[in-house]
């Protein structure tokens, strides 16, 4: 019995590791999230039992207290259970509450990491969450804790000169650049991509003071990453040489 976590990373195939493609390949039993690219589930043995449980808000929804004792069964009666999980299983993605459950009932474990979208998403949109002059650092900061209110750290990290980088925060969007605009920093650039590194990625710019007019204007909503900080200017910069490079080429 085996259960292996694997991250599927941000949700463009090619970006998952080497290492979890072979893990997929070996895998007897393959539970995925609402977040896996449904390609990735070609690697795995055409007679691997494949289970949906998906996690994602306004949708269908497999509890994670469903899902715990489902790793269980599934590794007890056929062996080895691969959990493909969208990002890093280890940033917000509860695999360690997983992992440790499956521990408890002597099933052995692994983790292998994913490309995490906090970076990865910014990154595929021209954003560096740091660079010489314009930012140190970076947080990575839930946009609901477990009660459904804002993280204290998000308070924190708003009173920072990092950049900041909030998952699962768009539906307290309002909430979050509130947070920012009592710091003073409304006229701090943020960026908010959606689809990040897919074919139908979206991304909206502008600043605190602005950027919930402007999402609401361009319908863009989850799954959606929010970065807040200077270097969320960068990534226009970086589109604009993209487009006059292409236009010259033609």
């Amino acid at each position: 019995m085996k259960l292996t976590l694997v991250g599927a990373g941000p949700g463009d195939p090619d970006l998952i590791t080497l290492k979890g493609v072979r893990a997929l390949q070996q895998a007897d039993v393959v539970m995925y999230d609402a977040l896996v690219h449904p390609d990735l589930l070609e690697y795995c043995r055409p007679d691997a039992l494949k289970v949906y449980v998906g996690k994602r808000r306004g949708a269908y929804s497999c509890m994670q207290e469903d899902i715990n004792p489902l790793i269980v069964h599934y590794a007890q009666q056929h062996g080895h259970v691969v959990r493909l999980k969208g990002g890093d299983s280890f940033v917000f993605g509860r695999g360690w509450e997983e992992m440790d459950y499956a521990r408890q009932h002597g099933i052995e474990t692994e983790a292998i990491p994913g490309i995490s979208s906090s970076y990865a998403v910014p990154a595929s949109a021209g954003v560096p969450l740091t660079t010489r002059g314009v930012s140190e650092s970076f947080w990575v900061v839930t946009g609901t804790t477990k009660d459904g209110q804002l993280s204290a750290d998000l308070r924190l990290a708003a009173q920072s000169s990092a950049t900041v980088v909030v998952l699962m925060g768009m539906h307290k969007l309002a909430e979050i650049m509130a947070t920012f605009d009592q710091t003073g920093k409304a006229n701090t650039p943020v960026a908010i991509i959606q689809n990040g590194t897919l074919p139908d990625e979206q991304i909206v710019t502008g600043q605190v003071s602005n950027i919930v007019q402007r999402v609401s204007e361009s319908g863009i909503g989850n799954p959606a990453i929010i970065v807040v900080g200077e270097v969320a200017a960068l990534g226009d910069a970086s589109r604009q040489v993209a487009m006059q490079a292409l236009s010259a080429d033609e």
